[in-house]
């Protein structure tokens, strides 16, 4: 999990993960990427959030990016 911060955030914030009912504002699909920008948050399946980080990491708040989730465990 990876965690891209402009400002102080809780430690309620940082200790929140994703869940399945988390689901990408782009598609429906699982939500693995939250993004909080001043106007709230935006979820963003792993896709989306690549497809999008450039364009919104500038002025997001927060970055939190669990797409590494979806390989963890698995070998080669």
């Amino acid at each position: 999990m990876s965690h891209t911060a402009a400002e102080d955030t809780t430690v309620d914030e940082m200790d929140y993960t994703l869940t399945a009912l988390d689901r990408c504002d782009s598609c429906g699909a699982q939500a693995y990427v939250r993004a909080t920008l001043a106007s709230g948050d935006l979820l963003f399946c792993a896709h989306h959030g690549a497809k999008f980080k450039e364009k919104l990491l500038p002025t997001a708040l927060n970055w939190v990016d669990e797409s590494s989730r979806l390989t963890a465990g698995r070998t080669v």
